[in-house]
């Protein structure tokens, strides 16, 4: 195999899947749409639809799963916390789901209602963290379940071990995939990937990608969630805060670096944090060689 097949073998075995919010206005609806309408030919093995906080956007987010799999044909995947709800509300919210040919949920603890960054405290009656829900939502029915994995540690773990351990609770509970916050390094994807796999998470662990422009944007983002923003990244968008144009250039070109970086490691899925614009993810999938399929 000469040097030149590698893009085009490496594209064929490579699946990818993006995550979008529910929109809150007319016209964020119909952003919205134009930019699924835009990835849909992609091929993408599902979409994936957050769920606001204290469960803010459960009518939109539901409107939005079941449009998405209708329409497009695709999979369609229901973020699902714990926070501000009961178990029999929460089992609730997912026999509709189930009721309405939605089978794949992405389960979360969810942020505090307080927002990111406060103490979090289960609700009373309610599911205690992403394990338990993980667990609740077998018994409901047979979804595929997806969870969250943090390659830099969850900001609220005591350590690296602690965060492992709740990982595997959650794999142990029934979880069919994890999913990773953002990051910007891919070693620290990959020293994760070895540890959990040391400590016996057998599921694949799918690198979250987040090809953003706005770098103090992302700085705050960040700051919330436990991911570190490297000097190197910092300096790349230096002095760039009114050039648009080249801001976005350079993030399809660091994403779609991290991205290769994996694949050669064997990462052969990435799941994409679109922030509902298809664009930059749209790029970043085309330098990896994921390409159209229109319907003819």
């Amino acid at each position: 195999m000469s040097p030149s097949d590698f893009p085009a073998r490496a594209a064929q075995r490579l699946t990818v899947s993006f995550e979008f919010s529910p929109p809150k206005t007319e016209a964020a609806e119909r952003s919205l749409w134009e930019t699924i309408e835009r990835l849909t030919p992609l091929r993408p093995t599902f979409f994936s639809v957050t769920y606001g906080a204290g469960g803010s956007t459960r009518q939109r987010t539901h409107e939005t799963v079941v449009r998405l799999k209708k329409e497009t044909g695709i999979d369609a995947a229901a973020h699902l916390t714990c926070v501000a709800a009961t178990q029999g509300e929460i089992d609730e919210i997912a026999r509709e789901y189930w009721d309405a040919g939605i089978r794949h949920i992405v389960a979360l603890r969810g942020d505090p209602p307080t927002g990111m960054g406060t103490a979090y405290c289960p609700h009373p009656g309610g599911y205690e963290n992403a394990a338990a829900l993980v667990g609740g939502l077998k018994r409901i029915g047979d979804f595929q379940i997806s969870v969250a994995a943090y390659p830099e540690k969850h900001p609220a773990s005591a350590d690296e071990a602690a965060d492992l351990d709740n990982l595997k609770r959650k794999v142990d509970a029934g979880a069919d995939r994890c999913i990773t916050q953002f990051f910007f390094e891919a070693d620290d994807f990959l020293r994760f990937r070895d540890r959990a796999a040391a400590a016996g998470i057998a599921v694949p662990i799918v690198p979250g990608v987040m090809p953003v422009s706005n770098f103090k944007g992302i700085t705050r983002m960040a700051a919330l969630c436990g991911s570190k923003v490297p000097a190197w990244l910092a300096e790349m968008f230096d002095g760039l805060d009114d050039d648009v144009e080249t801001r976005r250039m350079i993030a399809a070109t660091v994403a779609g670096d991290l991205c290769r970086r994996l694949q050669k490691e064997g990462v052969e899925q990435f799941h994409f944090y679109t922030l509902n614009r298809a664009d930059l993810t749209f790029a970043t999938c085309h330098l990896l060689g994921v390409r159209r399929h229109d319907a003819h």
